[in-house]
């Protein structure tokens, strides 16, 4: 790998870092060139404005999340237990999460919503990933017979997305993990509810 190619690395992964805790708003260049140990004319070399660090810096996040997020998914045989990885991937959260500073979906989102365009699409595409891929999953359990043939899997879908990120805003918040792992149990018992085979 070429230097340019690892400083360029570099800078999107300590970026994301940065983003993921303080925010896009909370940070500055000048941050970036502190935790980088690369002068602003370095950075500049590499990316035309902060905003195009924070695009890459979330997708380097996501991907990170993503990757775990995968690896548990592989380990689960039913669609009741991919859709739980979800949750179960965040239930230390507070201490330990898949990326530090929290979900970076959630994070870009709540920061984006009202004033950044480039940003607030880039959350949009994570959500709608994000759901397309639980839809995948629960369509898969309707076919095999694991859920109710009549379940709406849009709504499923969305159900459990928000079920995930209220628990991880609300254990971030307090500083508790209890209540990601409330949503855990009580997602549980409501997708048994849905299954055909209990």
């Amino acid at each position: 790998m070429l230097k340019g190619e690892n400083t360029r690395k570099h800078i999107i992964a300590k970026s994301a870092e940065l983003f993921n805790q303080r925010g896009y708003a909370g940070s500055s260049l000048s941050d970036i060139t502190e935790l980088t140990g690369i002068k602003k004319g370095g950075i500049y070399r590499y990316f035309a404005s902060k905003d195009e660090i924070a695009v890459e810096a979330y997708q380097y996040a996501g991907s990170i999340v993503g990757s775990k997020i995968n690896e548990a998914l592989d380990r689960e045989p039913t669609a009741m237990g991919k859709l739980l990885v979800y949750l179960r991937v965040y239930e230390n959260v507070v201490e330990a999460p898949p990326f530090v500073g929290g979900c970076p979906l959630l994070n870009l989102a709540t920061e984006s919503d009202d004033g950044h365009p480039v940003l607030r699409e880039q959350a949009r595409q994570g959500l709608a990933r994000t759901l397309d891929a639980m839809k995948e999953i629960i369509s898969e359990g309707v076919q095999s017979g694991e859920f109710k043939a009549d379940l709406n899997i849009d709504a499923l879908a969305t159900f459990t997305l928000s079920v995930m990120e209220g628990g991880i805003m609300l254990s971030k918040l307090e500083g508790d993990n209890r209540h990601v792992r409330m949503n855990i149990e009580n997602l549980t018992a409501y997708l048994k509810g849905m299954c055909l085979r209990k």
